[in-house]
């Protein structure tokens, strides 16, 4: 059983950083595969944050958090983490992180859409205080 376990969310001031982490375990995924991060507000659809290859490399990201936010992982310890500096408080929300399945070319793009990944974290909250 695939289970991603995110942790490090939480209360910060406006211009404050944090960081979220996720650990996937139950299956073997491939280098080509990918993990994603998303955010859902309060009354609000899910949205994309920012996704990552599973070998690590470059990622791509929304243009809400460019600059601000930065996914890499730590092969070691298999662990994925969200940056996320000069926070807002319009960046309140959950965040969840999340794997795709399907294999992603070297030149293809990163998976955005919700429906393109097949496992999910928890979700972990962090409210961005004003």
């Amino acid at each position: 059983q695939v289970q991603l376990v995110e942790s490090g969310g939480g209360l910060v001031q406006a211009g404050g950083s944090l960081r979220l982490s996720c650990l996937p375990s139950g299956r073997t995924f491939a280098s080509s595969n990918a993990m994603g991060w998303f955010r859902q507000a309060p009354g609000k659809e899910r949205e994309f944050v920012g996704a990552i290859r599973w070998s690590g490399g470059v990622a791509s990201y929304a243009n809400s958090v460019k600059g601000r936010f930065t996914i890499s992982r730590d092969n070691a310890k298999s662990t994925f983490y969200l940056q996320m500096n000069s926070l807002k408080p319009e960046d309140t929300a959950v965040y969840y992180c999340a794997a795709a399945g399907l294999r992603v070319g070297a030149l293809s793009l990163l998976p955005t859409m919700a429906g393109q990944y097949d496992y999910w974290g928890q979700g972990t909250m962090v409210t961005v205080s004003s």
